[in-house]
């Protein structure tokens, strides 16, 4: 009879597991999207340890959950009826502005009762299965997160990135109006870039574009004053600053979370704004509360000094010509007479391809100088 042989095999080697965890963290901070880092916590204990550590992270807001919002929408047109040579303005200002702003305080809130009045008109939100808490959402059987609620279980952050679906400034087809924001504890710098109209190189190559502006010599036409011209610009600088503070406002609970952020960027899908903050300004706004405004939840806009350039006809090196183009370049007026106000080179770099030439373009122009007083 023969005797039994047996024969041990050794556990298969996995492979993966040879990856140091630097290697692993290396990946994560590439793939940055939230809810992807939120699945990939779920394949094994190892990445659910890995995934808190990740510094840099992208939050990508999903929709808009609307609710009835009548109340709150009245009782702010309500208020825009006061006298003043601006009234009429704000009338126009509330039905693009009141709105998203309240959708913004739904989405960056820790306790949306505790931005909003009662009676919120929507929440923009993260659809995310792998966050618990009580700031959520439940719709047609999904569960939705804010970003406040998704982000507190990273502890490492250091560069983050929120897009919101859309701008908060509804505007007409083929009209362009961008605007880059940096603040501290309140507004740093802001970049207004606007056309009338944006005329694309194939539509310019058919001969289909006249340049209307007249004779440009480099100064503002009479028209501009008496066509409305000069109202539009106003509405634009006022929308893109009440929007870039309800930005700022709004991100406080997530600023005051992670500690180890270096660089915040809330931007959105279509780049119609964009607000900065850097490592200095984050502390600044740590160690320096904000001053709110008493109308709305967004930080007060202190008395700021701007610069406008404007040209009627603007044809950029890539074909595309853009009317009534406009510039404005806002700063606080307590920085006035500092060094680093004269340099332009922060407007010309404020905005990407082509739109940072236009504004290149625009700053060789005669300049035309501002004042506006705090709200």
């Amino acid at each position: 009879m023969s005797a039994c042989k047996f024969q041990i095999h050794p556990e298969p080697l996995d492979l993966f597991d040879l990856i140091p965890d630097s290697i692993l963290l290396l990946i994560l901070n590439n793939i940055a999207d939230v809810k992807t880092l939120g699945r990939c916590s779920l394949l094994s204990k190892r990445f659910h340890s890995l995934v808190p550590q990740v510094q840099n992270v992208l939050v990508r807001v999903d929709c808009v959950i609307s609710d009835d919002d009548s109340t709150s929408s009245s009782s702010a047109s309500d208020k825009s009826r006061g006298g003043g040579p601006f009234s009429s303005l704000l009338r126009l200002l509330v039905g693009g502005i009141v709105k998203p702003i309240q959708a913004i305080g739904q989405l960056l809130g820790p306790k949306r009762s505790t931005i909003l009045a009662p009676s919120p008109s929507s929440a923009l939100s993260v659809n995310n299965n792998n966050t618990s808490g009580d700031d959520e959402q439940h719709s047609g059987g999904v569960t939705h997160h804010s970003p406040t609620q998704v982000l507190k279980n990273f502890d490492e952050i250091k560069f983050l990135k929120i897009e919101l679906p859309s701008g908060e400034l509804g505007i007409e087809d083929n009209v362009l109006l961008k605007w880059r924001a940096d603040f501290g504890s309140t507004l740093d710098k802001c970049v207004i870039l606007g056309a009338s109209s944006v005329i694309h190189p194939q539509s310019v190559a058919s001969g289909n574009v006249m340049n209307d502006g007249g004779d440009d010599n480099g100064s503002i036409p009479e028209s501009f004053y008496t066509n409305g011209g000069l109202k539009l610009r106003v509405v634009w600088t006022i929308s893109s600053l009440i929007a870039a503070s309800a930005r700022h406002y709004l991100l406080q609970p997530i600023i005051s979370e992670h500690k180890t952020l270096d660089s915040l960027v809330l931007t959105d899908v279509e780049r119609q704004g964009v607000l900065c903050m850097n490592k200095e300004q984050l502390e600044e706004l740590r160690v320096k509360p904000l001053s709110a405004s008493s109308a709305s939840k967004r930080t007060l806009v202190p008395a700021l000094n701007m610069k406008l350039w404007y040209a009627p006809y603007l044809e950029l090196p890539n074909g595309s010509v853009l009317k009534g183009a406009t510039l404005v370049a806002i700063r606080p007026s307590e920085q006035a007479g500092q060094k680093d106000v004269s340099d332009g080179s922060w407007v010309s770099s404020a905005f990407e391809e082509p739109y940072g030439t236009a504004a290149r373009m625009l700053v060789k122009r005669r300049t035309y100088c501002l004042e506006m007083n705090s709200f």
